[in-house]
């Protein structure tokens, strides 16, 4: 007697079969084939940036004198690290320095010692898009350099800058002075202009200012003594004209009116026969 449980033929089970279940497995995570290669690793190119403090001497027109040419570096390197670069751009640091040195030191001796600005521009404008080593896979440089003058010189040029910037600065603060004045003249003027009509001018100036009233008071006064020259030679036309008998003409009328419009402007109406 069999011990076994019987099965049901048309009952099947609901797991795959085995090669169901790897199919579908590789399916999900596909296997990894040990014979493909890995891509190479892509070149690495590395930059250093390197401000020397200490100066290269080249010497000036006439060699009494000195330039102080400060460098500022910048290598490349390819395969390699920052570090690598850096720890090689050391160990060629002085090699580099002489490489400037002999780029600059004829041009250098063209250009008088208080030159400085000048020299920089035409070393900078000599030394753009060159590399050293020029070929080859080394690491290589590129320059920049900035252009001081030498402390002796710098001691003579320093009384004639003091001077130039205190003659500049002095020119300017006139110049604002003379902006000021003129704007100052010109807003007086419109004032005095303006109360001059006024009959209760004489008067409200006390108000502004004694100082304001006094040279009110003085713009009048001379205005009035300049005007009775002009009065009497309005009224000798006036006479003349009535001495030839010529009667109350239009031309006569005229000096008339003028004349009595420009005393009562001027408070001279008592003045008039």
């Amino acid at each position: 007697m069999s011990t076994h449980p019987r099965t049901n033929p048309s009952v099947h089970s609901s797991l795959p079969r085995q090669p169901e279940r790897r199919r579908w497995w590789h399916g999900v995570f596909p296997p990894q084939d040990s014979h493909v290669l890995a891509p190479p690793p892509a070149a690495v190119s590395a930059s250093f940036r390197q401000d020397v403090p200490q100066p290269i001497l080249v010497p000036a027109k006439g060699d009494a004198f000195d330039f102080r040419l400060h460098a500022v570096y910048t290598w490349t390197g390819q395969n390699m690290t920052y570090d690598e670069l850096r720890f090689r751009a050391e160990r060629y640091l002085f090699w580099a320095g002489g490489i400037v040195r002999e780029q600059t030191v004829d041009l250098a001796r063209q250009h008088e010692p208080h030159r400085s600005h000048e020299l920089e521009q035409a070393l900078n404008l000599r030394l753009s898009g060159q590399r050293w080593p020029r070929q080859g896979n080394l690491p290589y440089f590129t320059v920049q350099v900035r252009v001081s003058p030498d402390e002796r010189v710098r001691e003579r040029l320093r009384p004639y800058w003091e001077d130039r910037i205190k003659l500049e600065c002095d020119h300017e603060l006139e110049k604002i002075k003379a902006r000021q004045a003129d704007d100052l003249t010109r807003r007086w003027c419109g004032v005095l202009l303006n109360l001059e009509d006024d009959p209760v001018t004489a008067h409200a100036a006390r108000l502004t200012g004694e100082q304001f009233a006094e040279v009110y008071r003085r713009y009048v006064a001379e205005r009035r003594e300049t005007v009775p020259e002009l009065v009497e030679l309005l009224r000798e036309a006036v006479r003349g004209h009535n001495d030839l008998g010529m009667g109350p003409s239009e031309y006569t009328q005229a000096w008339d009116t003028a004349l009595r419009t420009y005393e009562r402007q001027h408070g001279l109406d008592d003045r008039t026969n």
